[in-house]
């Protein structure tokens, strides 16, 4: 741990849950959400209904509506490689419309691409690879019957780009194909990102020939147009994907391109609305590079620019890229918190969350609500807690009472910008037996996490238009699921979860198959549900020492939750057994010379001399309390006050 760890570290402990508390909490964010048009496209073709995206993709084509076009055929193709039904209707009920043929043309490319896979050459079979090349060339005249039905379509060219990369075509085809796609479309970016890629290094070109393209292409470039952010794509194939490396005979690019390429799209950002779909895919590269480039603060601002919207790449490049997206952003947030001076407290930043942003959220927890509250003093959210049944609890967040927390001094979001229900439920499971089913619902997605004993052991989305989760899946979370909750048949939760159909009615379905009481009737459609059912009560946030106090002074069988102010009763004194005192001091005795021997010794890192002096003050510390007790204990006794009519003081209650 180094001396600059030290100084920053009580700086992100202070303000890191005050920084970006205005970014959506991880549940909301969404990996590559379809426009609303598309979306609806998605969820009819899912159920099979080819018609939506039928009407579409023809008015795309006859609008001229060639980026639309581009980004939106490959999202249905992605959908017929799950759900080719749909698709084979079309084409059997119209086998020469142009639309169902390009779709046809970039589903074999991706049939292709999911046999290779996305892995490095070296990792991919020999078979793999024939299999590959087979379905590439069967791809071949499905592409050219889609350019020949409409000849002014330059998509057909962006997926004949791809091809040529794929199937490793020499140079003089690619120039072919880039000819036809420039003549109908020169400035469209979705084949100019499919030309990148047979340019960049890994490829068939260099590292300099894919920067001198992205950089013409963006001075050339309309404005407002995304090509302007094509550098930085060259920059990100260079940066993260080829990780700087230089081949033999190509030249390190110079950072001015790389920031020169970073300048260009926060321009171009600037001129797209917060939380702008189209612009997505920039600022998604944008927050990375920034980060790469250590400029944390402007990153965190493409993050709030973002909102919900998370694309595939560049985070996949790094592995899950909903997980990696997410976990970028906490670092940014530490970061930007690390450089705030311990005493002063971080810029306010407008809040930009609309409310279909905010999941709707409300737990079953199987204890009673006294048990929940008792565990849940420390969680550092406010929480309203009403009885659902015999021995199982309703829990949600109280909304009102949370955002005075957070705007009172000293005020706090959920550090890791979780939704506050699932972090409240990670914190007040903890060292529990009973688990909490938090139940999701945003707009039409509908979700379900299991938490027990602190960890998250499943979780489920139900999500129209996403493909559904293969059995494995839906059978691995179905086994969790069943086993926290005695189901001996897997069968019923399983069919529940391998549908995105209805989703209310599946989650409704997966809380009974449980064998929980039914979800509030007004659950989903506003933010608090539990106002007005019977034995409702508020447990109000404490801080974290304060909550700590009470969870070691309320006895058992005390229904402890929102505390309004109690006279400070005398702390007991507890006896230490003799055991007690052996341990600790035998622990004094073998800390004390390891460290000083880990500050004095050259060899011997910071981080564990740091540790083994917590260590030994701790230990001391103890001692030393505990002998101050032990010598009061006298004279506490003679002035400790006698008892109420009932035989002990009153425990605390919560708020109604």
């Amino acid at each position: 741990m180094t001396l600059r760890t030290l100084i920053t570290l009580p700086r992100m402990l202070r303000h890191g849950s005050a920084v970006g508390a205005d970014l959506p909490p991880d549940t909301a964010v969404v990996l590559d959400p379809p426009a609303p048009e598309l979306r609806g496209a998605l969820i009819a073709a899912a159920a099979g209904d080819h018609r939506p995206a039928r009407d579409l993709l023809a008015a795309t084509r006859l609008g001229g509506e060639w980026e639309r076009r581009g980004s939106w055929v490959p999202r249905l193709a992605a959908s017929a490689l799950h759900s080719p039904g749909w698709l084979d209707d079309w084409l059997a009920a119209e086998p020469e419309n142009p639309d169902a043929t390009l779709v046809k043309a970039d589903l074999c490319v991706k049939q292709a691409w999911e046999i290779r896979t996305a892995a490095r050459a070296k990792d991919v079979a020999q078979d793999q690879f024939q299999a590959f090349f087979a379905l590439l060339d069967d791809a071949v005249p499905v592409i050219g019957a889609a350019a020949e039905l409409n000849p002014t379509d330059p998509v057909p060219w962006q997926l004949a780009l791809t091809h040529a990369t794929g199937s490793q075509a020499p140079r003089e085809v690619f120039d072919a194909y880039w000819a036809e796609a420039v003549e109908r479309a020169p400035h469209h970016y979705g084949c100019h990102a499919a030309a990148l890629q047979y340019l960049c290094d890994k490829w068939h070109g260099s590292h300099e020939e894919m920067f001198d393209f992205a950089e013409r292409a963006a001075r050339g470039a309309l404005p407002g147009s995304q090509l302007h952010a094509l550098p930085l794509l060259a920059a990100v194939e260079y940066d993260v994907v080829a990780n700087a490396n230089v081949t033999s005979g190509d030249q390190r690019i110079p950072r001015a391109r790389i920031e020169a390429a970073i300048e260009r799209a926060l321009k171009l950002s600037a001129g797209y609305p917060p939380g702008d779909p189209e612009a997505a895919g920039v600022r998604n590269q944008l927050a990375l590079m920034l980060i790469l480039a250590g400029r944390h603060e402007e990153s965190l601002e493409q993050f709030r620019a973002l909102g919900v919207h998370a694309t595939e790449l560049p985070w996949a490049y790094f592995g899950d890229a909903r997980r990696e997206f997410l976990d970028f952003r906490t670092g940014v947030r530490m970061h930007v918190a690390a450089r705030i001076p311990f005493f002063s407290a971080p810029k306010p930043a407008p809040r930009t969350r609309g409310a279909d942003h905010t999941p709707r959220s409300l737990a079953l927890v199987k204890a009673p609500p006294h048990k929940v509250a008792e565990a849940a003093l420390i969680c550092g959210v406010p929480l309203r807690i009403a009885p659902a049944a015999e021995g199982i609890s309703y829990v949600e967040v109280a909304a009102e009472a949370a955002e005075a927390a957070d705007a009172a001094p000293g005020g706090r979001a959920a550090l890791l910008g979780e939704e506050r229900l699932t972090s409240a439920a990670d914190n007040f499971t903890t060292g529990e037996r009973w688990p909490a089913l938090v139940l999701r619902r945003t707009a039409d997605r509908y979700g379900v996490t299991l938490v027990q004993r602190g960890k998250t052991l499943a979780d489920h989305e139900w999500d129209p238009a996403a493909p559904v989760p293969d059995h494995a899946t839906a059978a691995a979370t179905a086994r969790a699921l069943a086993a926290v909750y005695g189901i001996d048949d897997i069968r019923p939760l399983t069919s529940l979860l391998r549908g995105s159909d209805a989703p209310d009615r599946r989650q409704s379905g997966l809380v009974a198959a449980l064998g929980l009481p039914p979800l509030p009737a007004a659950f989903g459609e506003r933010d608090e549900v539990l106002t007005e059912v019977p034995g409702a009560q508020v447990l109000a946030r404490h801080g974290f020492f304060a909550g700590l106090r009470r969870v070691l002074t309320v006895g058992n069988g005390h229904r402890a939750a929102a505390f309004r102010p109690q006279p400070a009763l005398p702390r007991p004194v507890v006896p230490r057994p003799r055991g007690w005192w052996t341990l600790r001091l035998l622990g004094v005795l073998l800390f004390l010379p390891t460290t000083a021997y880990a500050w004095w010794a050259p060899d011997v890192g910071h981080l564990r001399a740091v540790l083994a002096s917590v260590a030994t003050l701790y230990l001391g510390g103890q001692l030393t309390r505990a002998w101050r007790q032990r010598t009061r204990a006298p004279r506490a006794a003679a002035h400790v006050t006698e008892p109420t009519a009932h035989g002990a003081p009153a425990p605390p209650t919560m708020d109604a």
